[in-house]
């Protein structure tokens, strides 16, 4: 959840005028959760002001859970749930939320699946007899999969193969963890897909896609009672099936600086650094540094005015863009990270050392007053744009229900971003950033084809999921 990046100054001053008149303990008097018999947890949130629905189905497996020799099935049967059951066809599920006036689609992440639909809400029991269908009875053809399979790894060698910024992202996570499954990229590794049968995929829909490994998310212009009835009425004749033992690798300790060079075509020096650093665990959000962390990287980077930008962009004009990202709470270890593009002559080593410096010197004389005001004002402002959409209010509530931290802690967690002090902020600032935990990983540009650059970007165009 990286609630602070990207915060635009306008909702910033919206925030300020209108956050007196919003309780958000009163919001969450409207959620409610029931589990069906055959342990799929139900959540609602109603939401009136538009006779719209949102409707979310997250699976509690992703890229975390694979193993190298299949790196990548969880997003390719992704793709293969849009192929057909054994009671509709390829691509009539798609045909038919078009053809109600809807929206749907899916996304992969290391930690889960998810599928949702945006929906008129006399629609809602529709969406639910189609996602419930395909919850037990996909159809995995050897053919399709063939099709499938060309179609994902197109999309690989587009977004990652044929992108510098992508491939140096990819081995930047795998030279950072030694052996947790961070180090695998979601789409997988290409010799992976080029290995990969319908077998693996259903394989996996056997393992992982039944109804206690999933969280079934509604939210919009509806009763919660209406929609649980609704909820047994489809998902609730789903049998269960035994989960499997799950076994995520563990990292261990990082006891010295990893750097690396990547040559690849690039009009500029990306530089990409990152730290081991701690998150939250089991939904333990009591422990006070990853909340001071996320404090540190909107102090960081946020807005024109943050301190990357200031000193690296506008300043010393080392760089075009200078960014910081960190994810407090995941299944998988986590890394605080800072990154950017270089301007012409500058070098990855002044990039480097001025970082250093910025971080330094926070963790020698702390943040402004005015640093720390700002990152409360950006946390309750995006709260407040996350609620003004029902797929922002589904997708917060599921991401932090299927990581195991609870729907019911979303407000405590902004209370805890609140409750950061500028002196926990410079704590952290001194504790974690140290060279034995951090990796750096180096793109040394190479000259492009424009022939290909421009066949990419057309390629690119036609990718549909």
């Amino acid at each position: 959840m990286r609630v602070l990046k990207n915060i635009q100054q306008t909702i910033l001053g919206f925030a300020m005028f209108i956050t007196p008149l919003i309780s958000f303990s009163q919001i969450e008097k409207f959620t409610h959760e029931t589990t069906l018999s055959n342990g799929l947890k139900v959540i609602v949130k109603e939401d009136h002001r538009s006779p719209t629905v949102a409707h979310m189905v997250w699976y509690r497996t992703g890229a975390i859970d694979e193993t190298s020799g299949t790196t990548g099935v969880a997003h390719v049967l992704e793709h293969m749930m849009f192929k057909g059951t054994k009671n509709i066809g390829p691509g009539v599920f798609s045909k038919q939320v078009a053809a109600l006036g809807g929206r749907e689609n899916a996304f992969t992440s290391n930690d889960y699946t998810a599928y949702f639909q945006q929906i008129e809400k006399s629609h809602l029991e529709e969406m639910m007899r189609l996602e419930a269908d395909r919850m037990q009875n996909l159809t995995l053809s050897e053919d399709e999969f063939k099709k499938e399979i060309q179609v994902v790894m197109e999309e690989r060698r587009l977004r990652t193969d044929d992108q510098a910024s992508g491939r140096l992202y990819e081995q930047f996570m795998a030279t950072a963890f030694n052996s947790a499954p961070n180090r695998h990229p979601v789409i997988g590794w290409m010799e992976d897909l080029k290995n990969m049968t319908y077998l693996d995929a259903q394989y996996w829909y056997q393992q992982w896609y039944t109804p206690s490994n999933a969280v079934l998310v509604v939210v919009g212009d509806v009763s919660p009672q209406e929609v649980f009835t609704m909820a047994e009425k489809t998902y609730g004749k789903i049998p269960n099936q035994k989960l499997a033992n799950r076994k995520i690798q563990g990292e261990p300790e990082q006891v010295g600086i990893k750097k690396f060079h990547l040559k690849a075509p690039a009009e500029n020096v990306l530089v990409f650094m990152g730290w081991k650093v701690p998150k939250i665990l089991e939904g333990n959000i009591d422990v006070i540094d990853p909340w001071a962390l996320e404090v540190l990287a909107g102090v960081l980077d946020g807005n024109q005015n943050t301190r990357l930008n200031r000193v690296l962009v506008k300043d010393k004009r080392i760089s075009n863009s200078a960014n910081a990202s960190y994810d407090f709470q995941g299944r998988g270890a986590q890394l605080f990270m800072i990154y950017g593009s270089l301007l012409p002559s500058k070098s990855a080593t002044l990039f480097e050392s001025e970082v250093k410096k910025i971080i330094d010197d926070i963790a020698k004389n702390g943040i402004k007053p005015e640093e720390l005001e700002r990152v409360k004002i950006a946390v309750t402002s995006s709260q407040i744009y996350k609620r003004d959409s029902v797929f922002g209010q589904a997708m917060e509530i599921g991401s932090a229900e299927i990581v195991g931290t609870s729907w019911k802690k979303i407000d405590l967690m902004t209370d805890k971003i609140q409750a950061v002090t500028a002196d926990q902020v410079k704590a952290v600032a001194g504790k974690y950033f140290m060279d034995d935990h951090l990796t750096v990983g180096i793109l040394d540009p190479q000259p492009i084809d424009p022939k290909k650059k421009l066949a990419n970007e057309r390629a690119a165009a036609n990718i549909q999921r």
